[in-house]
């Protein structure tokens, strides 16, 4: 057994007082661009009409949001703004090599809240090619700009965008762990959880509305649902020994878990509210980190073969199949949105680095240039792969496009952040 995969199983430490709290995080994720895209698309987001208005301008987040996409070549239109009524100066947009523009209005609604409409226009061609409208109070101005970048993204590529979904991760900062929560950008980071004792494994429900975790809190690792909305939480999985790693079924109802109730750590389906045990697989060694596919089957980290591989198994239980045949250490699977690809953490030359698999081909790619690299987790639209590193001796989470081409860094000022999860697209 490797020291490696051992730690991965997160062994037993003491627990002491938990705290809840809900106030914003003093510390925020900032953002570095690290590697960008090759053929970035210009584009041009105008100054809305009426934006200055609001107390913070709408249009700077849609405008980082696109160029932290690294898909996007972002064009300086000047200070005058475009409105969305208005015919668009096609040759002022052209002069500054954009190949798209967005303009918008900004308009009182009442009661203290704004309607804004806005458009987006093919530049080259001259043309329309969609508009958005909603409604917004002052201090909205974060989440609008993300729903306005969402839809430039979603028009300009025919992919949805993820500037509205959150991450999740863990924070520490001297003796004490942090569960957090943040804009996918890093902005507006609260904390849902604290303690002076590891959380670890936090896993998005697939609406969006809990978080399951684990926590040290009971002198021992266990399993809980954490509802976002309400604060409120349950025991899903207590079990003698050891419980980690919990992951959702597609249809939010279950969740994969690893238990030790029966010995070794193994692989077992659990009800939400911790009722319906089921033992899903079977063997020799350690069966760790199940991750649920969309296609029913569960993937899964074991060392029954002799070293760390991935492999799957049908959510019902049954025969495990083996995955990965590359190299002698690959751990901690993760299957993309549409179930075609995987990520996982693979050893290249004592290195340990993000890598994609594509189920079909069963080409791999390694995604990342780091060497301590852990906890990849997929965007909801399956573009990004965000995941934990270490550079200088501290944590920070990074993120690497599917195709290895665009990177970021999202790090804190003080403190190590790890266990990152992408949450789901919002649900309207």
């Amino acid at each position: 057994m490797t020291s490696r995969l051992l730690s991965l199983l997160r062994s037993v430490v003491p627990a002491c007082a938990l705290v809840l709290a809900s106030s914003l995080a003093q510390a925020q994720l900032a953002i570095e661009i690290t590697g960008a895209g090759a053929n970035r698309m210009p584009v041009a987001v105008a100054s809305f009409e009426g934006e200055n208005a609001l107390p913070r301008a709408v249009t700077d987040v849609v405008r980082a949001d696109l160029e932290r996409s690294g898909l996007f070549k972002m064009i300086e239109l000047g200070p005058s703004p475009m409105g969305a009524a208005g015919p668009v100066d096609y040759a002022r947009v052209r002069s500054r090599g954009a190949d798209a523009v967005a303009v918008g209005t900004v308009s009182p609604n009442g009661a203290g809240r704004y309607q804004i409409e806005v458009r987006l226009h093919d530049a080259a061609k001259q043309l329309g090619l969609g508009s958005q409208a909603m409604v917004m109070s002052p201090n909205q101005y974060r989440a609008t700009g993300h729903r306005i970048a969402d839809f430039i993204y979603e028009k300009l590529t025919g992919e949805p965008g993820v500037f509205s979904t959150r991450i999740a991760y863990v924070l520490k900062s001297g003796p004490r762990y942090e569960l957090q929560i943040a804009d996918a950008d890093g902005s507006n980071a609260q904390t849902a959880l604290a303690s002076k004792e590891p959380i670890i494994s936090p896993a998005w429900s697939p609406d969006g509305s809990r978080l399951a975790y684990v926590s040290f809190e009971a002198k021992k690792p266990v399993v809980y649902v954490h509802n976002l909305a309400t604060g409120q939480r349950n025991v899903a999985a207590n079990f003698k020994g050891s419980n980690s790693a919990p992951a959702w079924s597609p249809d939010g109802r279950r969740l994969a878990v690893v238990l030790t109730k029966d010995g070794q750590s193994q692989l077992y389906s659990v009800n939400a509210d911790g009722s319906g045990v089921q033992r899903l697989a079977s063997s020799a060694g350690i069966d760790t980190e199940p991750a649920w596919s969309p296609d029913g089957m569960i993937y899964f980290t074991s060392d029954r073969g002799g070293s760390p591989q991935i492999y799957r198994v049908p959510a019902g239980g049954g025969d495990a199949q083996r995955v990965t045949f590359e190299g002698g250490y690959n751990v901690s699977p993760r299957p993309s949105p549409d179930g075609k690809s995987l990520v996982y953490v693979s050893r290249n030359g004592g290195r340990f680095q993000v890598t994609m698999l594509d189920l079909a081909s069963r080409q791999t790619q390694i995604l990342t240039d780091s060497s301590k690299d852990e906890s990849p987790s997929f965007a909801p639209n399956g573009r990004m792969v965000l995941y934990a590193t270490e550079i200088g001796g501290r944590g920070v989470l990074a993120a690497v496009s599917a195709d290895g081409r665009v990177k970021q860094r999202l790090s804190v000022q003080s403190g190590d952040v790890r266990e990152p999860a992408w949450g789901p697209q919002p649900r309207n």
